[in-house]
Formats: C-alpha cells, sequence, structure tokens
C-alpha cells in the first residue's frame, strides 16, 4: 500500500474545481471569467468525469476543471487521481465535503503493483486545514490493506500468509496474537473449521489477535479466512471459481477496520478471529450429508460442501460468543443470494441491535460505505431442520438464501450484547472514480464510524 498521492507541501499546488453542468454559477465558485470563457470555448461542460485543463499566460497549466454532473457523489474526485498532470493539487473551496473529496481522490489512486509495476503516481493532492489528515490516512490504509490482501492470489495468499499479514498488522499495533492449526484444531475443538480445511495441503487454522486494556468494552470481529473455495466435492463450474481468491475478504476487511480501530486509540479491548482455511478436494475432503460437530456442541448436516464459509463462521463466532462482547460483527463474503438481492455495492447487514443497525445505516450514508439491512426472519428457521443432526447448514430451497445463511449462524450467538453479520461482496466488478476494479474493502468504514461515536478516543 501507498500514500504517495498525498502531498506534504501545499506551496504550488495549484487549484482544481469541482463543477456540476450550470455553468451561471462556475463564477461564483470563484473561477475567473476568462477561465469560464476558456472552458466553454474548448466544450467543458461539467459532465460527470469531465477535465478542462486552464492555461496561464505563460504557457503553464494555472488550474483544472472537472465535472461532477447532475447526479455528484462525495468520492468521485477518485477520477482525478488518473487524470490530472503530475504536480501538487489542491482541491478549492467548492469541494462539498472536504474529507469525502480528499478521500476519494486518495483512494482512486490504488495500483495492485505486486506482479507488475504501473508507473509512480503523479498527481499528488494537498490537504487542506478542514480535512482530518490523521483520520483520512488510516482509512486510506485500511482500505489499501484490504484491497492488497483480496487482489492477491491463493498462490501467494493461503492460510500461513493470511497468518503472517494479521501478525504483521499486530506488530505494528503491539497487539498479541495466538493460533490454532492443522490436527490441533481438533484437540482445541474447532471441528468445522478443520473439516473444511483438512483436504488441503496448507494448514486450517484459527488466527486470533488481542488488542487494548482488558477492562475496556469488548469488540470482537470475526471474519470468514477461505483463501480460495474449490466448493469441495460440490465442485464449482469454471466461471464461478474464477474470483474465488477473493473469499477471504471478510478476513481482509475486519483486519483493515481493525486497524482503523487500533489507529484511532479507541478505548476498546479489540479481539479479531479468522477462521483461514482453503476448500480443496481430496480423499478427506467432507462430503455432501456428513454430519460435523461444532465447538458450540450442536450437530450439522452437510446439506452442500460449496456453503463451506458458515461453518468455519460457526466455529469462530461459537469462540467470539464465550466472552460475552459488548460488540461481535463478523464479515463474510458468504451467498450468492445477498448479490442477488442487493448487487455488488451494498453489503447485506443482518443484526439483533435495532441501534447499532440504525448507526451503521445513518453512517454509512455519511461516509459513503453504504449498508443495506436485511431481516434476520424467525419464521425461516425451519428451513435448516435435518432428518439426522440439529440442523443442517443450508435451505434445502431455493429462496432466502442469504436469511438462512444468516440464521444458521445465529445458532451460534448467544451471549453477545449485540451482534451484527455483514454479507459482502468484496469486490469492484466495474471501476468506479475512487477503486479499480478487484477486491474492495466495504462497510468497514461505517462501522468505524459507528465505533468512533460510541467509543470516543
Amino acid at each position: 500500500m501507498s500514500l504517495e498521492a498525498i502531498s506534504k507541501s501545499g506551496d504550488t499546488a495549484r487549484l482544481v474545481h469541482l463543477l456540476g453542468p450550470d455553468s451561471e454559477t462556475w463564477e461564483a465558485s470563484g473561477i475567473s471569467h476568462e477561465a469560464v470563457r476558456w472552458a466553454k470555448t474548448t466544450g467543458f461542460g461539467g459532465k460527470k468525469g469531465q477535465l478542462c485543463l486552464v492555461p496561464s499566460s505563460d504557457g503553464e497549466i494555472a488550474a483544472a476543471l472537472f465535472g461532477l454532473g447532475k447526479t455528484p457523489l462525495p468520492m468521485d474526485t477518485g477520477a482525478l487521481a488518473r487524470v490530472l498532470p503530475e504536480g501538487d493539487w489542491r482541491m478549492a473551496g467548492d469541494a462539498g465535503d472536504p474529507h469525502l473529496a480528499a478521500l476519494g481522490f486518495v483512494l482512486g489512486s490504488y495500483r495492485f503493483d505486486r506482479y507488475a509495476k504501473k508507473g509512480e503516481q503523479k498527481a499528488r493532492l494537498n490537504l487542506t486545514d478542514s480535512v482530518n489528515a490523521k483520520q483520512l490516512e488510516a482509512e486510506v490504509s485500511a482500505v489499501f490493506l484490504a484491497r492488497d490482501l483480496i487482489n492477491t492470489p491463493a498462490s501467494d495468499m493461503g492460510p500461513k500468509e493470511l497468518e503472517k499479514a494479521t501478525r504483521k498488522l499486530a506488530k505494528v499495533h503491539d497487539a498479541e496474537v495466538s493460533v490454532i492449526k492443522g490436527d490441533d484444531l481438533l484437540e482445541e475443538n474447532f471441528p468445522m473449521v478443520h473439516a473444511v480445511g483438512r483436504a488441503s495441503t496448507r494448514a486450517p487454522r484459527i488466527i486470533d489477535m488481542v488488542w487494548g486494556k482488558a477492562d475496556h468494552p469488548k469488540v470482537t470481529l470475526v471474519g470468514k479466512g477461505v483463501c480460495f473455495d474449490t466448493g469441495g466435492l460440490n465442485i464449482k463450474p469454471g466461471d464461478s471459481m474464477s474470483l474465488m481468491k477473493k473469499d477471504m475478504g471478510g478476513a481482509a476487511n475486519v483486519l483493515a477496520l481493525a486497524s482503523m480501530i487500533m489507529d484511532a486509540r479507541l478505548p476498546v479491548r479489540l479481539r479479531v478471529i479468522i477462521g483461514a482455511v482453503e476448500n480443496s478436494i481430496s480423499g478427506n475432503a467432507f462430503r455432501p450429508s456428513d454430519v460435523l460437530h461444532s465447538r458450540k456442541g450442536l450437530t450439522v448436516e452437510i446439506g452442500n460442501t460449496d456453503a463451506e464459509g458458515r461453518l468455519v463462521l460457526g466455529d469462530a463466532l461459537a469462540l467470539a460468543d464465550e466472552e460475552e462482547p459488548e460488540i461481535l460483527i463478523d464479515m463474510a463474503t458468504l451467498t450468492g443470494a445477498a448479490r442477488v438481492a442487493l448487487g455488488p455495492d451494498l453489503p447485506a447487514m443482518f443484526c439483533d441491535d435495532d441501534t447499532f443497525a440504525g448507526a451503521s445505516s445513518l453512517a454509512g450514508g455519511e461516509v459513503q460505505d453504504p449498508v443495506w439491512r436485511m431481516p434476520l426472519w424467525q419464521g425461516y428457521k425451519s428451513n435448516l431442520k435435518s432428518q439426522v443432526a440439529d440442523l443442517n447448514h443450508i435451505s434445502k430451497g431455493p429462496f432466502g438464501g442469504s436469511i438462512t445463511a444468516a440464521l444458521f449462524l445465529q445458532h451460534f450467538v448467544e451471549k453477545s450484547r449485540s451482534w451484527a453479520h455483514f454479507d459482502l461482496y468484496a469486490w469492484v466488478a466495474a471501476q468506479k472514480p475512487w477503486a479499480p476494479v478487484g477486491g474492495e474493502a466495504q462497510a468497514i468504514r461505517a462501522i468505524a464510524k459507528v465505533l468512533r461515536d460510541r467509543y470516543p478516543a
């Protein structure tokens, strides 16, 4: 990750004005009459993403005009990081929400260049006094961390590498990490994590990071870390398998959220639990119709080995719930049903606490990191009935798949005061101004705001 799109000196920064299509308002934004004439002469009309460079009398670039269109979003400024000429730039006073405008610019500068160098970032943004630079840098670092982890292919991002990433983050913030892996998972009572990961040559593991004072309110984050998902014996078709390096997106996002919490030094006792596995195929792979024991003590009939993530989360949530945290949050790329319902950009939120859910929805709108609450409809619990075990881990019907997945997870949460489950896509399918195609952080800036408001540093 890199913050090279942020300029530390604004002495020579040129202005970039953010303009809508109504040219009658342009001069009121502080643009000279000559610049307005130049813009109109060159065909600039304030359309979304349109750029106009305004020359000075000596032939240099004096300023830039950027079109927001009729339906602007605060972080549309991300496109500027890719189209502005080299040098330092500063948002003019017409930037709307200065923090989100700056955040959009820096997020738009992201490049995943681990395997192919993509050149240096040429346009740099000078942060004005209206931007909280410390918070912005923490947010950018967190989002870039999530993107880097998700974009890394499974050849270089297995359970062991996910553990290394956790240890690296922990070292920065003096957090403690413990790991249970391989057959020790059976000894320590994580049978479902072991079952999902045992067919891989790369040992499954529970990664457990703790930070903060023991007497502070407990906030626990649980992440699905399926580093690659073949579907197991219910093997995925090729097209469905092509993006399965992102199936550890939940783990990437909880690590990114944890980094923001620790950066802000929130007065909480933070715990991060990741079930890191690879769902592979071999002679000892778990099978449809198998019955697994769980840490919670429930027996679980396997309906489909391609619904492995909820099994890993079940054991991890049971561990988290044992110490009765004040807030328990899990994040996972869990169901295609959530994407059918809400598309790739809206994470589905299932929550047993109306106050936390409402605050998360409001925060998502404020910081352009949306979430959408879905119902924990108890009437669908009967869809998880099993003839041979305490419950089946999938519904036998085609309806409400994201809801029944959330209801399955709810069986493993009993003592936590508030629980929220986020079913996210963790991927940008079509380029946005603030995000290229690839891995993405979702919901974490919204959640971070809720936590900052509830536990001010």
